[in-house]
């Protein structure tokens, strides 16, 4: 027999050490206090009503019953079986563009801040699948391997800023080739999703419809996600030296993004079964299309576990349990007349 939580053992101190010793001075102190305050011939006729044996033996039954309740928490268990458990899923890459464009505030609180908060939105609803991080301005980063570990993935998210690429830039085509190369396994000709989230402003002349292409011929599909007002675009926001809000500046004129539609549905239409979609300044549930476009999406065999089952028998200790204490409350410590 084995137990799936030892940890209530330790109840067990508390019975040895407090409820015991509690139980006996209560005894003790009861008699004591009769031997005060009675007469001993009045302490005779009592004591003669109340047998002290099955005192002690209600107070015994109790204590039983505590060691079975402590027992039934530590979960007894036995008939060990083996069980083979498959996992299966898909290796997804989430490319989060993290240039100062991302800073705009035409999607509240800023285009970054909205695109970290539907990330976790999205691993609410994961469901085995491998998933990695790579933050990209005008160089790459990859912020997390492929990896079941969503803590980790959480942990990673929530330290990125548009510091978090060293250079400064718009370079999709370079995310995309190091994701292809870095993060997914070259053998492997399917089962790859590309989750690329960006206002699509690429400065850097990166070819990312050429990179996207290759990636396609790996068997990468790319789901595109856009940010960002295509039309007129949002003024880039950036703190002055003296702690004021003013806004990015380039040859004495503001700087205004503007989401790149064009360059990111051609992306998304280079890879087989890629996917473009233009959340622009909307409502953005990157959670329900993780569930539409990658959850109900083919998967492979991520690995194989082996996994000991037993069969829970607590039910046995918690009923003996629960017939002492109703076997208690049934005896009387006095003598029938």
């Amino acid at each position: 027999m084995t137990f799936g939580n030892d940890n209530a053992f330790s109840l067990l101190f508390a019975a040895a050490f407090i409820i015991l010793p509690a139980l006996i001075w209560g005894l003790w102190r009861s008699r004591q206090a009769l031997s005060i305050l009675s007469e001993p011939s009045l302490l005779a006729a009592i004591n003669t009503q109340v047998r002290l044996s099955r005192k002690i033996l209600k107070s015994l039954l109790l204590l039983i019953a505590f060691v079975l309740m402590v027992i039934a928490l530590a979960r007894p268990q036995w008939n060990p079986r083996t069980r083979q458990i498959k996992r299966q899923g898909r290796d997804v890459a989430i490319l989060l563009d993290t240039s100062r464009s991302m800073l705009a505030e035409d999607l509240r609180p800023n285009r970054l801040e909205r695109a970290k908060l539907s990330i976790r939105d999205l691993m609410e609803r994961l469901s085995g699948d491998r998933i990695g991080l790579i933050t990209f301005a005008g160089s790459s980063t990859v912020k997390c391997p492929l990896t079941q570990d969503y803590a980790f993935l959480r942990l990673a998210l929530e330290q990125i800023t548009t510091e978090s690429t060293d250079r400064g830039g718009t370079n999709i085509g370079d995310a995309i080739r190091k994701s292809s190369q870095e993060v997914f396994d070259e053998q492997l000709k399917e089962f790859k999703d590309i989750i690329l989230i960006t206002d699509g402003d690429d400065l850097e002349g990166s070819f990312p419809i050429e990179a996207a292409k290759q990636a396609g011929e790996k068997g990468i599909r790319i789901i595109a996600v856009g940010l960002g007002d295509p039309t007129e675009g949002a003024r880039i926001p950036i703190s002055a030296a003296d702690g004021s809000k003013t806004f990015l500046k380039y040859e004495g004129k503001e700087v205004w993004a503007k989401l790149d539609d064009k360059t990111l549905r051609k992306v998304a239409a280079a890879t087989p079964g890629g996917a473009y979609i233009p959340v622009q300044t909307g409502a953005f549930d990157l959670g329900g299309l993780y569930e539409d476009l990658v959850a109900r999406a083919e998967k492979r065999e991520l690995e194989e576990a082996a996994v000991i089952e037993y069969d829970e028998k607590f039910q046995i200790f918690l009923a003996l349990a629960l017939t002492l204490i109703i076997s208690e409350g049934w005896i009387s410590e006095r003598n029938k007349t």
